[in-house]
């Protein structure tokens, strides 16, 4: 009886890589500053650390310098990466880096009606984007925040996608 033979092995295919989306969070004086969206209409009311998508031929930093010009009409500068990815919806995931501000007063130019100096108490007041909870309390940590000031948040943005 000749023998019977199997193909190689074969995996499924990989899962295509989640697009990096990237946000900075600017502190100042132990403040945090916070946007609020105004475009898409889907997001818009909701509240965010800035930033947008990394295009394929940037590195993710680069991204982050492009999206804060743009929106905010700041220069940044990259420091940390937070620990951790924040998943968006499929496809997209959210990386936060603190960011130090080199040039200009963030104002709202590009996707935002508003942005704010928050003091950590503020913080949870807000609707945040889903994505952004998380890593803000993170942020709220590192600020000296105490854990009351951390969790719940009042409310959560419930983007209508």
């Amino acid at each position: 009886m000749p023998e019977h033979r199997t193909g190689p092995e074969v995996s499924p295919p990989a899962a295509p890589a989640a697009r990096v989306v990237v946000a900075g969070a600017l502190l100042r004086g132990g403040r945090l500053l916070a946007a609020r969206r105004s475009a898409p209409a889907a997001l818009a009311g909701g509240w965010e650390l800035p930033g947008g998508k990394v295009e394929p031929d940037e590195l993710p930093e680069q991204a982050l310098v492009r999206e804060l010009r743009e929106e905010l009409g700041v220069l940044v500068r990259p420091l940390r990466r937070l620990p951790g990815a924040w998943p968006i919806r499929a496809g997209l995931v959210l990386h936060v880096w603190t960011v130090e501000l080199l040039a200009g007063e963030p104002e709202p130019l590009e996707d935002h009606s508003e942005v704010r100096w928050l003091e950590p108490a503020e913080v949870p007041l807000l609707a945040w984007l889903p994505q952004d909870v998380e890593p803000v309390r993170l942020l709220l940590a590192e600020l000296g925040a105490p854990e009351h000031a951390r969790a719940p948040f009042d409310s959560v943005f419930r983007p209508e996608l």
